[in-house]
C-alpha cells in the first residue's frame, strides 16, 4: 500500500519547491554580451549578469580570469583589465558551478553609442547611392547592435537583441550615420568597430535622458520632481499613495455600510494622475529606461548624437537639456569625460513656422560645444535638402563626425574637423569686420558666388540684407545699403538658410548673431502725424483675455478733450520682419474707456461709420490713403454675417465689414475691427480675445473671411502689439 501524505505536509512541500524554483536564477548575460560583439580596447571593461544569489561567477577572456559573487539580488559584475585591439575572433567564457556560457566571435576595438531621432535611425538602405553602398559593405570587423523600440518608466536590465556582422546582407538596416562614422574609423584606425544603436524617429531629448541627469541641472528641477513623483520608491509617491489608499479604504467602508443599509454607494475618488506611469516614447526618461538601460555600463569610447527637430522650439533651453542628457550618460556609463559629438540639424521648411525658431535652436546647439567639455558639433547646412527633413547624404555626416573623433580622441594630426565659428566683430565706419575661428587656410565661398545670408542692423535701421566679402584669411567685411552705422550682424538666421561661407577644406559656417539690434519705433518712423497724438493704451496682444490689463494705461491722466482717435497694430512672425497698420479717424466717442478692446462689461458697442480716415500700412491689402470713410465694429458679443447695418458693398454670407451683432448682451466671441468702405478693405482685426488662439490680422484676410473671423491666426505671431492714441484739442 502506498503511503498517503497528509494534505498539510503536501502543501508545505509544494510551497518549498515553488520557493526554490522562483528564487533560483540561472546563469545569464544581458543581450549586449552576445556573439559577434566588440569590446572596448585600452580601458577596464565591465562584464555583468545574473546568477543564483551567493554563487561565484568567473569570466575568462584573452588570458584573464576574474570572479565575483552574485549578491542577494542575483547580480554580479567583474572588470576585465584593459585589452589590446584584436581582429582575431575570440571567446568570452562565463562559468558558475556546472553552468557555462560562451560568447563567440568576440573582437576588441572601438565601441561608440549612436543615438537620436530619425536622422540617426535612418537606414543605410535609404541613403544616396544606397544600392552601391550596400553592395560594397563587406566590412566584417564592423559590428552593429540595435535596441528595439521600447519605452519604459522603470529600469530594464535586459532587452531582446543581438550583434550583427556588417555585410551586404545586413548593412541595409544599420544606422546610416553610425555606419559611415564607423567605416571611416575602421579604415583609419584598422581596428574592429562596434556600433550601439539607440535611436527612434520623432523623439525628443527628454526620453533619452537618465533621471540622474535631470537631477544635476537646476533649470530642469521641475522636470526632475515631476518624474521622481511618479516613481514608487520616492517619498512623494509613497506619501500620495498612502493618502489615496487610506481614502479608498474609507470609501470602501462607507460603501459597505451604505450597501448594508440599502443606500446608494457614492463614486470613489478618481485615480490620481500622479500614479499613471509614463508609457509614451516622448515621456521623460522612458527611452533611456527601456532602450539604453540594458546597455549600461557596457564600456564604450564615446557617443554620437543626431537629434533636435522634435525640440526645435526649445531655444536656449536645449542647452540645459543637453547638459542633463550628457551628465546622465557620463554617470551611467561611468566615464565623466565621455565624448559627445553631435550634428547641428539641417535647414528645412517646417511649414509656416516662425523662420527664427530653428535659428535659435542652432544657437543653442553651438553653445553646447562652447560650454560643455568634450563635445563637438558638425554643421551640415551645405548638404541639406529644404524639401526633405531627412537629407539622404549621410556619408558626409558620418565622415565629419569621424574626423572629429579621429582628431580629438585618437590624436590624428592634420585633420580640420570644424567649419568656421564666429569669434568677434568690430565696427569700422559703415562696415562690420567679422573674425572667425577654424578658418584653416582661409575663408572662401563654397560655390564661387558672392557670400550670402549676411544681414546688418543699424542704429535706426532694421535687419537689412548685406553684402559680405573675405578681406583676410579669417575675416569677412559686411556692409548694407542705407546703413552708415551698423550695430549688429546675423548670419544664416533663417530656417531656409543654405549659406556658402566655408573654410579652406570646405566645411560650412554655423549660423550666429552678434551685437545689439535697435528697438525700433515703427510708429514714429513711418507715421509722421503720430507725433501729434498721445498714447492712451498699449497692449501686448499675448495678454488678451476676458479681462484686459494694459501694459500702459493713461486713460485717467489725459485731462484734455480730443477730436481724433488712432489705432496702431504691429505683428511679426519672426520677431523682426514687422507688419504694421495705422488708422486715425474723427472721434466716435468722448469716453476713453470705450476706445480700447471692447471686453464684456465696458459697454463698448459700436457698429457705425467713421470719417476722415488716415490709413498707412506696409501690408499690401491695406489702402494707404487719407480723408476716406470707413466703419468700425467693436463689441464683445457674438455676431453673424448678415449685413444688418446695410454697409455699402458688404457681404451677406462672409464675415467682413458689415456683420450683424447679436441682440443678447453676452460675453461672446468678440470683435474689434476697422474697415475702409471704398475700396472695401479691412485695416486690422482683433477677434475672439477670450480664446487662447485669438483671431488677429492686418489687411483683408486672403484665405478666409475678410475680417479674420475664425482664422485662428493669432498664435502664428511672435510679436503682436496694439496701441490706442488720441489727438488732444489744442
Amino acid at each position: 500500500m502506498k503511503r498517503l501524505v497528509a494534505p498539510s505536509v503536501f502543501v508545505l512541500a509544494m510551497c518549498a519547491l515553488l520557493v526554490t524554483s522562483v528564487a533560483a536564477e540561472p546563469l545569464r548575460l544581458p543581450a549586449i554580451f552576445s556573439d559577434h560583439m566588440v569590446l572596448q580596447q585600452g580601458t577596464p571593461v565591465a562584464v555583468w549578469g545574473w546568477a543564483d544569489a551567493g554563487d561565484e561567477v568567473t569570466v575568462t577572456f584573452n588570458g584573464q580570469s576574474v570572479s565575483d559573487t552574485a549578491d542577494a539580488e542575483g547580480e554580479w559584475r567583474v572588470n576585465l583589465k584593459p585589452l589590446k585591439a584584436s581582429a582575431e575572433s575570440a571567446e568570452l567564457i562565463v562559468k558558475c558551478g556546472d553552468e557555462t556560457l560562451t560568447v563567440k566571435d568576440v573582437l576588441v576595438g572601438e565601441v561608440w553609442l549612436c543615438s537620436g531621432q530619425s536622422n540617426m535611425e535612418w537606414r543605410v538602405e535609404n541613403v544616396n547611392s544606397a544600392e552601391q553602398e550596400v553592395a560594397d559593405a563587406n566590412w566584417p570587423l564592423i559590428r552593429h547592435i540595435d535596441a528595439p523600440h521600447r519605452p519604459s518608466m522603470l529600469p530594464q536590465d535586459d532587452i531582446e537583441t543581438q550583434w550583427e556582422v556588417c555585410s551586404p546582407e545586413t548593412v541595409g538596416d544599420f544606422t546610416a550615420v553610425g555606419y559611415f562614422f564607423g567605416r571611416k574609423l575602421h579604415q583609419e584606425l584598422d581596428v574592429p568597430i562596434g556600433l550601439v544603436n539607440c535611436s527612434w524617429g520623432g523623439t525628443r531629448i527628454e526620453p533619452w535622458t537618465p533621471l540622474t541627469g535631470f537631477a544635476q541641472v537646476p533649470a530642469l528641477n521641475a522636470l526632475y520632481e515631476q518624474v521622481r513623483s511618479k516613481q514608487p520608491d520616492s517619498v512623494a509617491y509613497r506619501t500620495a499613495a498612502e493618502q489615496y489608499i487610506k481614502a479608498m479604504r474609507q470609501w470602501a467602508d462607507q460603501a459597505e455600510e451604505n450597501l448594508s443599509e440599502k443606500q446608494l454607494i457614492s463614486e470613489p475618488q478618481p485615480f490620481p494622475q500622479q500614479f499613471v506611469p509614463y508609457t509614451d516614447r516622448q515621456d521623460p526618461t522612458t527611452l533611456y529606461r527601456g532602450m539604453m538601460d540594458p546597455f549600461t555600463p557596457y564600456t564604450i569610447r564615446g557617443s554620437i548624437w543626431y537629434q533636435g527637430e522634435a525640440n526645435r522650439a526649445d531655444g536656449m533651453m536645449y542647452l540645459e537639456k543637453t547638459r542633463a542628457l550628457l551628465l546622465g550618460w557620463r554617470q551611467v556609463w561611468e566615464n565623466p569625460d565621455l565624448p559627445y559629438y553631435f550634428v547641428q540639424i539641417a535647414p528645412y521648411r517646417y511649414g509656416n513656422e516662425n523662420p527664427q525658431v530653428l535659428a535659435r535652436l542652432w544657437e543653442a546647439q553651438e553653445a553646447i560645444e562652447k560650454e560643455i567639455d568634450n563635445t563637438g558639433m558638425v554643421v551640415v547646412n551645405d548638404i541639406a535638402n529644404l524639401e526633405d527633413i531627412h537629407p539622404r547624404n549621410k556619408q558626409d555626416v558620418g565622415a565629419r563626425l569621424a574626423n572629429m573623433a579621429l582628431k580629438r580622441d585618437y590624436g590624428r594630426k592634420g585633420i580640420i574637423d570644424s567649419g568656421p565659428r564666429y569669434k568677434s566683430m568690430r565696427i569700422e565706419g559703415n562696415k562690420l569686420l567679422i573674425t572667425f575661428d577654424n578658418a584653416a587656410d582661409g575663408l572662401k565661398s563654397r560655390d564661387g558666388e558672392s557670400l550670402n545670408w549676411f544681414e546688418l542692423a543699424g542704429e535706426a535701421q532694421p535687419w537689412t540684407q548685406a553684402k559680405a566679402e573675405v578681406v583676410s584669411k579669417d575675416t569677412v567685411a559686411v556692409t548694407a545699403e542705407g546703413i552708415e552705422k551698423p550695430v549688429a550682424v546675423r548670419f544664416a538666421w533663417h530656417k531656409l538658410a543654405v549659406p556658402n561661407l566655408v573654410n579652406s577644406v570646405g566645411l560650412p559656417t554655423s549660423p550666429f548673431r552678434a551685437g545689439e539690434p535697435p528697438k525700433l519705433d515703427f510708429l514714429s518712423l513711418n507715421v509722421p502725424e503720430s507725433k501729434d497724438y498721445e498714447l492712451i493704451y498699449e497692449l501686448d496682444l499675448k495678454k488678451l483675455g476676458s479681462q484686459i490689463e494694459y501694459d500702459i494705461d493713461n486713460s485717467q491722466s489725459l485731462g484734455k478733450k480730443f477730436d481724433r482717435i488712432a489705432y496702431y497694430i504691429e505683428l511679426s512672425i519672426d520677431g523682426e520682419n514687422m507688419q504694421w497698420a495705422y488708422v486715425s479717424m474723427d472721434a466716435f466717442t468722448d469716453d476713453l474707456k470705450l476706445i480700447g478692446v471692447p471686453v464684456f462689461g465696458l459697454g463698448a458697442e459700436f457698429q457705425q461709420g467713421v470719417s476722415s480716415l488716415v490709413v498707412a500700412s506696409n501690408v499690401r491689402s491695406v489702402p494707404n490713403n487719407s480723408g476716406v470713410n470707413g466703419n468700425i465694429e467693436f463689441w464683445p458679443n457674438n455676431y453673424s454675417a448678415s449685413n444688418s447695418a446695410n454697409v455699402p458693398g458688404a457681404s451677406e454670407s462672409d464675415f467682413d465689414n458689415g456683420d450683424q451683432i447679436s441682440n443678447s448682451k453676452q460675453n461672446g466671441y468678440g470683435c474689434m475691427q476697422v474697415h475702409v468702405i471704398d475700396p472695401k478693405a479691412t485695416v486690422f482685426a482683433v477677434n475672439n480675445w477670450k480664446n487662447s488662439t485669438p483671431d488677429i490680422g492686418i489687411g483683408t484676410n486672403p484665405d478666409g473671411h475678410p475680417d479674420w473671423t475664425f482664422s485662428k491666426s493669432g498664435d502664428r505671431y511672435e510679436v503682436k502689439r496694439l496701441k490706442v492714441l488720441v489727438r488732444p484739442v489744442k
